[in-house]
């Protein structure tokens, strides 16, 4: 059996930076130490957080000690919110995310209407949503587009900007932008800005290079990882068995192919890696 592992795969920054983060506030303090909402999006990591004393909350209201603020951020208001409450807060936003809030703050002042690329309820677009003010949108789906421009006409606006989730599809973000851009008419000022993460961009190009290349592809990562499900979607378009888990327990030797290329999300640790290398070298075949 011939194994590949992609070069990108595990832990992005952002994720390393907040998991670090949660482990050095806990060593640093004798107080409690509780994130709001989980820290990132991998069940492994969240036990080892809590394993560690690490507990997540909901709201603020159940905040004991400090509080962290997870890697995909906040609405604006929870910080408003922290200061009234007098709650200590330490941010752990991913950097790509917060560049993209304020990108969001300067083109809501500047009178654009947003169009925002991504899953209307994940946390990272909640909070960049609470950047964006009334006149915006947020879908992820080309079928979604008419929709979109009637709210952008309705609005009366003649300026538009398409901004996206740090971990959207860049084959999706391209083929949205092209379409929209046939829709825009010479009075109205278009603005493009890609706001994919670079790590995530890199991920996916090298994703869809392997899964050409393999019997059989195995994503690993958390399967509420939205980063992690957009690999294993371009990994199915291109190998038909490809393969989503967590756990190296999730694997079935019987499905494995002869050339195994292994791919993981950004927010799936070096470990979890390790047991799917270990189980596929140490495995009955």
């Amino acid at each position: 059996m011939k194994i590949i592992v992609g070069k990108t795969a595990g832990f992005c920054y952002g994720v390393e930076r907040a998991v670090q983060g949660a482990i050095h506030e806990l060593a640093e303090t004798k107080d409690s130490v509780c994130c709001l909402g989980e820290i990132v999006h991998n069940q492994q990591v969240i036990k080892r957080l809590e394993d560690l004393g690490i507990n997540c909350i909901e709201t603020l209201e159940e905040a004991k000690g400090i509080v962290l603020i997870r890697a995909h951020g906040v609405p604006k208001e929870i910080y408003d919110l922290a200061k009234k409450m007098n709650i200590q807060i330490q941010d752990y936003t991913c950097p790509n995310v917060l560049k993209v809030h304020k990108i969001a703050e300067k083109y809501r002042k500047e009178g654009y209407f947003i169009f925002l690329l991504g899953t209307k309820n994940h946390p990272e677009n909640v909070g960049t949503l609470s950047h964006c003010g009334e006149d915006c949108f947020i879908f992820e789906k080309k079928e979604e587009i008419e929709n979109a421009w009637k709210k952008f006409e309705a609005s009366e606006k003649k300026k538009l900007v398409l901004i996206s989730q740090t971990t959207f599809s860049l084959e999706k973000f391209y083929e949205i932008e092209k379409i929209i851009k046939k829709k825009v008419k010479s009075n109205i000022i278009f603005e493009v800005k890609n706001t994919i993460c670079r790590t995530t961009e890199l991920r996916q190009k090298e994703t869809e290079e392997l899964s050409k290349k393999v019997d059989t592809m195995i994503i690993v990562g958390g399967k509420n990882s939205s980063n992690t499900r957009k690999l294993y979607e371009i990994a199915r378009n291109n190998c038909n068995n490809s393969i989503l888990i967590e756990t190296a327990q999730e694997l079935n030797v019987k499905t494995i192919g002869a050339k195994v290329g292994i791919m993981a999300g950004a927010s799936t640790p070096k470990e979890n890696i390790k047991e799917v290398i270990e189980f596929l070298k140490e495995g009955s075949w």
